[in-house]
């Protein structure tokens, strides 16, 4: 063995023998400081974690110590909720594609019907008289109503569906703006549609009460299964069945509403998550069925808009879709019913045949 050999044996040596040196040292160190930490008073510890601001405030945040909120109310150090991602993810993935999914095939079902069947004509034509069929008050109130249930049902959509629908359409900016200023439109006249509830329950109460005679209406859908429309009163099955929706529903679109304008009077958050599915889920059975009430009144029935653009309506259609009530306007002005004929379109009415102030 050579000596140059031999010495660079032993400097290997040294090297490895420092190295494992060194790491004996430091273990050493690590127990020795890890066993005084866990010896020392609870002071020391703390004076210890002060050493890391941030990862203290996350760990007092975690435990709920007070003084790191400055909300005020039932939660007010809970400021991190586990239900919370669970409600978010439950509200994208399957409150958002049904609500889209609802409305979508509501719209498709109506304009598939109407380029099928087209509108409903008058089978008799028209008659040339006219029947009141709504007071002024009625149609304002109508009206109102109806303006707010569009308004806050159009923002209410951009609000939830806009994140996943109208994004990819319009971008982010241009979302913003619009999601911002639907906050705002919905928030403020939210409340306002209780006062157009409170004027549409006791503007329609009279006559929307429940008769033997709505039962054969909903069997027969309102003369779309079976020959020859269905007798109903003022109000058929169908326009009682959305009146009562309205209110009902309503009520509850009022109440959520109120519990999430105003989140600053003690309700907890699992409240407001419950309230928010309420006033999805009870808009989204309002909007449908208001669709399809919308399309038969306007576009879909010939005659019916006039009710209540003009508060009349023709003297056939009355008898055509609302017989009962047809038959007491007939007796209140009395003309017996059966064998009283309205006047054929363009001829002028019969003498006495005035038109009804009801």
């Amino acid at each position: 063995m050579q000596p140059a050999d031999l010495t660079d044996r032993r400097f290997h040596r040294f090297v490895v023998m420092g190295w494992m040196l060194v790491w004996v040292v430091c273990a050493a160190a690590v127990t020795v400081d890890s066993a005084a930490a866990q010896g020392q008073p609870a002071a020391a510890q703390a004076t210890a974690e002060d050493n890391n601001p941030r990862a203290n405030f996350w760990r007092a945040i975690r435990r709920g110590v007070e003084g790191y909120s400055a909300v005020q109310g039932q939660e007010t150090n809970v400021l991190i909720q586990g239900s919370g991602e669970n409600w978010r993810m439950a509200r994208e993935r399957l409150l958002v594609p049904i609500v889209s999914g609802l409305l979508g095939a509501v719209l498709m079902i109506i304009l598939l019907y109407h380029i099928l069947h087209g509108r409903i004509p008058l089978e008799g034509g028209r008659s040339g008289r006219r029947v009141r069929r709504f007071s002024l008050n009625q149609q304002l109130v109508h009206w109102f109503a109806a303006i707010l249930f569009v308004l806050l049902g159009l923002t209410g959509i951009v609000l939830l569906l806009g994140r996943s629908v109208l994004i990819p359409l319009m971008g982010k900016d241009a979302f913003a703006v619009s999601a911002s200023l639907s906050k705002e439109v919905h928030n403020l006249f939210g409340p306002i549609f209780i006062l157009a509830v409170l004027l549409m329950l006791f503007s329609y109460i009279r006559g929307n009460g429940f008769s033997r005679i709505d039962w054969l209406w909903l069997k027969r859908a309102g003369g779309l299964f079976g020959k020859g429309h269905v007798a109903a009163g003022k109000y058929n099955m169908g326009q009682k069945l959305w009146f009562w929706s309205v209110i009902l529903i309503g009520t509850v679109l009022c109440g959520s509403g109120l519990v999430l304008d105003f989140a600053v009077v003690g309700q907890e958050r699992w409240i407001m998550q419950l309230a928010q599915i309420s006033h999805v889920v009870g808009a989204v059975v309002l909007m449908v069925a208001g669709i399809g009430h919308a399309y038969i009144g306007s576009v879909g029935m010939e005659g019916a808009l006039e009710a209540m653009t003009q508060g009349e309506v023709d003297a056939n259609w009355a008898k055509e879709h609302h017989s009962l009530w047809y038959e007491q306007i007939e007796a209140s002005e009395g003309n017996p019913a059966e064998g009283a004929k309205a006047p054929q379109a363009g001829s002028a009415p019969a003498a006495g045949a005035a038109t009804s102030g009801r």
